[in-house]
């Protein structure tokens, strides 16, 4: 019998007979356990040369998610490992936090809160939540999350404008309206930037200090995608000098923030830890689709979501 391995996955999933179909048995999720694992279903942990070295069986990482910057591509197509991964999984759950981070800084929840707290009164009158209707949102990335995330900020009434270089006007053909524009466009226009692209070389720090002070004044920053895409520091000094309005997070570098870090002392600063796909029904459907691709693979078919196409076609 093939043995999966849950690497550093929630332990709620020690039996997964309902999707293995009792072809594979679990073990771990501790790091040991890697050492007889054919399959590995994993989440964030990075997977470098030295955690390879842990699974020498290792024919599959299968990544509950998207984003795969956290393993060693290179390192996994030399030792013929198929990495696959599940877009489909975390859609509709990262955008609806995506866009429940927009409301909670919008209508400044957590200053609210504070006040009745601490019964301060005259709340009404010191209320500076904003109104999403007629405002713009600037998308940075048009995957699937952008595109769910577009659907809702447009029932709310907002326009939508989305940057990514990798599509055209001829590919926005279902749902609702869109506006393409260039970088200098999506930061000018934006009353609110959410960011949905992935983590490259090129995206790294890309909200530096200089791309923040180009950015609508005023402006609330949404990052449910990767910390590593903004400048902390910068961030910060945004918020502070009122050129940024609020921020909601996701994901932040580094991450987790240190307790005492400054953006968790903002109350125009809403933080989560990482957890937007993290709903019930999110978990299981991410699971559910590490597994499907584990199999295939098993199985001696090509996997649906294929990361890395040269460990298929070399083994």
């Amino acid at each position: 019998m093939n043995t999966v391995s849950i690497a550093h996955v929630d332990r709620t999933y020690e039996s997964l007979d309902r999707w293995t179909k009792g072809r594979l048995h679990v073990v771990g999720p501790e790091d040991e356990a890697l050492s007889e694992a054919v399959v590995a279903i994993v989440g964030g942990p990075t997977w470098d040369a030295a955690r390879f070295d842990l699974a020498p069986k290792l024919k599959v990482l299968a990544r509950t998610g998207i984003g795969v910057d956290a393993v060693d591509l290179e390192e996994a197509t030399r030792r013929g490992v198929l990495v696959t991964n599940t877009p489909e999984g975390p859609t509709v759950s990262t955008a609806e936090h995506a866009i429940a981070l927009l409301f909670a800084v919008a209508k400044t929840l957590p200053a609210h809160q504070r006040r009745l707290r601490e019964a301060t009164g005259g709340y009404a009158g010191v209320s500076t939540a904003v109104e999403l209707d007629g405002l713009t949102i600037g998308l940075l990335g048009f995957g699937r999350i952008a595109r769910r995330t577009a659907r809702i900020a447009a029932a709310v009434g907002m326009e939508v404008l989305a940057h990514d270089p990798y599509l055209a006007a001829s590919d926005l053909v279902d749902g609702p309206p869109v506006r393409l524009v260039d970088f200098d466009g999506l930061l000018a226009e934006s009353h609110v930037l959410s960011l949905h692209a992935p983590l490259t070389e090129a995206t790294t720090g890309l909200f530096s200090a200089p791309i923040l002070a180009r950015c609508r004044p005023g402006a609330i920053l949404i990052n449910a995608a990767r910390g590593g895409l903004v400048d902390t520091d910068a961030l910060v000094e945004a918020l502070r000098s009122g050129q940024l309005a609020a921020a909601g997070l996701d994901v932040t570098e580094p991450e987790p923030l240190d307790p005492d870090h400054p953006l968790l002392a903002m109350e125009n600063v809403v933080v989560t830890p990482h957890i937007a796909s993290s709903t019930v029904v999110g978990r299981d459907r991410m699971m559910r689709m590490a597994i499907e691709q584990a199999l295939l693979a098993l199985d001696g078919e090509r996997p649906t979501h294929l990361v890395n196409e040269a460990a298929w076609s070399n083994r």
